[in-house]
């Protein structure tokens, strides 16, 4: 797709990192910008790679929600993502540990994003159990790689006497224009956020959520230097940046299934077809008793259905609703959760019954890791031969996955998978339209053309009835 003339931003930026997962990073995160939230200061929130939880956490905070930063969904747009949902502080949380990125090499790593966004970093430490020995460590990162952007690092789980002594000691064993801004004490236990097989819980399932940000965020304010970290976002050069040529068309209306099942959406995606025209309005398939009438298009993002799907099956009305908008034509994409939902069964409970099969959880992901989608034939999402990148990650297993893409996995391997005809996408990978924004035109012209027949079936059958 064309690209419009490059572009140039100042943009005041950091990036929060850690060592390793489970460090305490987003944790830390969310306290820092509910801490700069509560200062006034107008925060957007970044994550690095294809993880959907984390910025769920953060919309949580800034109250809107954020971006994921990902090279392997959006390419030469990586910039464009950024600079979109830029605010006059923008904060990018790390994914994993700083140097880890595809298969063992810095590729998508925390560190690759900061190099390419131009963006200091300070790195979360876990200090549990250690002295004199974070030095060790913080040294590691810092010579690991050659213009890694480390500028600073936070501590956790260390008691203030700790941090105190370790402060004193830092200039003797930190490079000039590297310093430790802080540190977290060892919390309480209600203030740890909770995990499970895909991460962290969801946000909606933390009890009292804003008050445990509220007191991290005071916490913060007492063991953190936010206006030396402030400071060091607002050193970051201007950054250039290519906008893409949106393409704009009639409204449509895109129903988005939204509730505790399904949570798990790429915000630039639904953002990209508001930019085309779009109007995205919310359902609960837990809750409603149907899909919304004036619906031109329905989307069933991933999530944890497998937990609610007594209260999913039991609402008989609205799989039956969902199943006649399919049968209907209705222009319909399903990822993952939203794919099991579609199919006929969930473990023992019956669900919307629009593909024929069935569900089961295993003990361990089934599939992980990047995915490129190539269609087999013209489809809702692509033309014969066209790509869309996205992203596998879940420990169901269903009877049958489909075979309409081919499926080429970031090792190389491949496999058929998916169901796709010209008014359906489902199957388990998560699509990213920024790696084929086409894709994502392609979509709303179908939902346009579908839209443009249901009226004309209308006219004719009034027509016939008079």
């Amino acid at each position: 797709m064309r690209k419009m003339n490059q572009k140039s931003g100042q943009f005041n930026r950091l990036l929060i990192g850690g060592t390793s997962s489970g460090c305490g990073k987003t944790t830390f995160f969310c306290a820092l910008a509910q801490a700069f939230v509560n200062r006034g200061k107008k925060v957007s929130s970044f994550k690095c790679g294809p993880d959907y939880i984390d910025p769920m956490f953060h919309k949580e905070v800034i109250g809107a929600q954020g971006a994921n930063l990902d090279r392997f969904f959006s390419g030469e747009l990586l910039r464009y993502s950024f600079a979109d949902a830029a605010k006059e502080l923008s904060l990018i949380e790390g994914v994993m540990g700083f140097y880890d990125g595809e298969d063992f090499t810095l590729r998508g790593s925390s560190c690759s994003i900061a190099q390419e966004l131009k963006t200091s970093s300070v790195l979360v430490v876990d200090g549990r159990g250690s002295a004199l020995s974070v030095f060790a460590v913080m040294q590691g990162f810092l010579n690991f790689a050659p213009n890694n952007t480390i500028r600073g690092f936070l501590l956790t789980r260390v008691a203030e006497s700790t941090y105190q002594s370790l402060s004193k000691l830092a200039e003797n064993f930190l490079p000039k224009g590297v310093k430790l801004y802080g540190y977290l004490p060892k919390l309480p236990e209600d203030l740890i956020l909770g995990s499970r097989h895909l991460g962290l819980v969801t946000a909606s399932e933390v009890k009292d959520l804003q008050e445990k940000l509220a007191r991290l965020a005071q916490i913060c304010e007492q063991c953190v230097d936010l206006d030396g970290l402030e400071a060091l976002a607002e050193s970051a050069p201007p950054l250039s940046y290519t906008e893409p040529e949106i393409p704009s068309y009639p409204p449509i209306t895109v129903a988005v299934a939204r509730d505790e099942a399904f949570c798990f959406y790429y915000a630039e995606n639904l953002k990209l077809l508001e930019r085309m025209g779009a109007k995205i309005a919310a359902f609960s398939p837990m809750r409603d008793s149907a899909v919304p009438k004036d619906a031109d298009a329905l989307y069933f993002g991933g999530g944890y259905p497998e937990l609610y799907a007594d209260i999913l099956s039991a609402n008989s009305a609205m799989r039956e609703s969902v199943l006649k908008a399919v049968q209907d034509k209705t222009p319909t994409v399903a990822e993952c959760g939203g794919f099991l939902y579609l199919n006929k069964m969930l473990g023992d409970k019956p669900m919307a019954g629009v593909l024929r099969g069935t569900s089961e959880y295993t003990n361990s992901p089934v599939r992980f890791g990047y995915v490129t989608l190539t269609a087999k034939e013209d489809t809702l999402l692509l033309q014969k031969g066209d790509s869309l990148r996205g992203h596998e990650f879940h420990y169901f297993e269903c009877s049958d996955s489909g075979s309409d893409y081919i499926v080429t996995r970031h090792d190389g391997q491949s496999y058929a998978a998916a169901f796709a005809n010209e008014w359906m996408y489902a199957g388990f990978p998560h699509i990213h339209f920024y790696s084929n924004i086409r894709s994502a035109a392609r979509f709303y012209e179908q939902c346009l053309k579908r839209k443009e027949q249901k009226v004309e079936d209308g006219c004719v059958k009034r027509s016939t009835e008079h």
